[in-house]
């Protein structure tokens, strides 16, 4: 289900994004929540796909054509490590083990992190038809986010192109602008967690605690709006990060759009017990599904680095 319905976003367009910095920020990470509203593990794959896009555009890689779905497979482990080899020409070979690949199933090409000979983590371009790469089989367990079709993938001398210079993929100030674009599918897939809530709200026979239990989830979402709004506009007046706050800008957005998440998962349940978690298989696919991809936040060490980049401010 999930792959036919990010091809249909892919055939119909819907993923022809503006890019971040492009005075037209605000538009992108709108529709990045609408597609969450939708369909949060969805979602989860097309923004992969638009951040492949704008990763390509600032690098200076080859634009995608129209019919290809793109991946972002930048997670590493200590236990799986995935090394690239240069063949010369600006060409690699990549062997070894990648995790947390998501839509490793149905991705046609992908961006891959992988560690040159001296360490250093350079970013690589490949086709998922390469014969040398072969999803493994799932260790997925969690009904939260299954859809995406994440698990490992081996790589055993598949070919791939160099994309920017060693250590250009985490350096780029659209490194920090796509981690907001993730938190924009975030709102969007909060919206729609909270959706009962509203709905019961509205109901004559909405008691004093279901509307307090509104109230902070609409000021919580309210903020995490809010927060985008500002975060594009200041994206789009300092393209190329000169004021160097785009990490503290994309760690406070995230803070404040994972605190809307978890107010609308919490406060809905709280509020309408466990009835739409039981009974309501769309509700309760799309709480598991929002659990799961918020834990792309570290958490408290999330904010740890927030906290040390605010203060170096004052």
């Amino acid at each position: 289900m999930t792959a036919g319905l990010v091809q249909h976003w892919l055939d119909s367009g819907r993923l022809e994004m503006p890019l971040p910095a492009s005075g037209r920020t605000a538009e992108r990470w709108q529709r990045l929540a609408s597609l969450a509203e939708d369909d949060i593990a969805a979602a989860r794959i097309a923004e992969a796909h638009v951040d492949a896009v704008a990763i390509l555009h600032e690098l200076g890689g080859k634009p995608p054509d129209s019919n290809q779905l793109w991946g972002v497979w930048a997670a590493e482990a200590p236990d799986a490590v995935l090394k690239a080899t240069s063949v010369g020409g600006g060409a690699y070979t990549l062997s070894g083990t990648k995790v947390w690949c998501s839509g490793a199933g149905f991705c046609t090409h992908a961006l891959v992190t992988a560690r040159l000979d001296d360490g250093e983590r350079g970013l690589f371009a490949v086709s998922l038809y390469d014969p040398g790469i072969k999803a493994l089989p799932t260790t997925w367990w969690n009904a939260g986010m299954a859809g995406s079709d994440t698990r490992p993938v081996q790589f055993t001398n598949a070919q791939a192109v160099a994309v920017g210079d060693p250590g250009a993929y985490l350096d780029r100030p659209g490194f920090w602008h796509g981690g907001i674009g993730v938190a924009a599918c975030w709102l969007g897939g909060a919206r729609r967690v909270a959706e009962p809530l509203y709905r019961c709200a509205a109901a004559e026979s909405a008691d004093a605690y279901s509307l307090a239990h509104l109230g902070a989830v609409d000021a919580a979402l309210a903020a995490g709006e809010a927060m985008l709004t500002v975060a594009a506009a200041q994206v789009d007046s300092d393209p190329f990060d000169r004021a160097e706050s785009a990490q503290l800008l994309a760690h406070r957005t995230r803070a404040i759009v994972e605190h809307a998440a978890d107010e609308a998962i919490t406060r809905t349940g709280r509020a309408l017990g466990p009835g739409p978690l039981c009974q309501d298989g769309r509700h309760a696919q799309r709480v598991a599904d929002l659990s799961i991809y918020i834990r792309q936040s570290h958490a408290e060490r999330d904010l740890a680095t927030l906290g040390r980049l605010a203060g170096r401010q004052r």
